[in-house]
């Protein structure tokens, strides 16, 4: 796919989609926003648009929800779910529902147009995906940090008993090490 591709942006978060847009643009996309599902469709109707970053939640309403009211409108469209609060169920459920990928903000521009990647490259060439641990590993430390690293606060946020948390935070810091 050229730099002429077509992109459409959707997402609530209207200064995260400019800067995003700008980024796209000086990288040579054309870019279109929307801010929610009717924008998206609209635009959808009259454009034909490459490819789609759809963020997970819309102001409270679910991006899942609209995905395949995407691919309805646009056969062709590739979709991309990105979302600050990223879970093994969301993704199964994205992939199942048509997304051609699924990343969690903050990402940069580069990680977004490689996310798109794995469609064009050859299946010996597409990166692995990341291993459950690691997503567990990464989702804890998005949780830690939210809670300011109260490891009590985080394991309760996460329905998980304090020393176990405790045991996979030393575990993980070994394993690093």
């Amino acid at each position: 796919m050229t730099n002429e591709s077509h992109w459409l942006l959707i997402d609530d978060d209207d200064a995260f989609l400019q800067v995003l847009a700008r980024s796209l643009a000086r990288h040579g996309y054309r870019v279109s926003c929307a801010t929610t599902p009717v924008e998206a469709l609209s635009v959808l109707e009259s454009t034909h648009i490459d490819r789609c970053v759809l963020d997970l939640n819309l102001a409270g309403e679910s991006g899942l929800q609209l995905l395949p009211e995407l691919l309805s409108a646009q056969r062709d469209l590739d979709v991309l779910v990105l979302t600050g609060y990223g879970s093994i169920a969301t993704a199964v459920e994205a992939m199942r529902r048509g997304a051609v990928n699924y990343l969690c903000k903050p990402v940069s521009v580069s990680q977004l147009i490689n996310g798109f990647e794995p469609l064009e490259a050859t299946p010996e060439l597409r990166p692995e995906p990341p291993s459950v641990e690691e997503m567990e590993w990464e989702h804890i430390q998005r949780v830690l940090n939210e809670h300011e690293g109260n490891v009590s606060a985080t394991a309760r946020a996460l329905n998980m008993h304090r020393r176990t948390l405790q045991r996979k935070l030393q575990k993980h810091s070994r394993w690093r090490s």
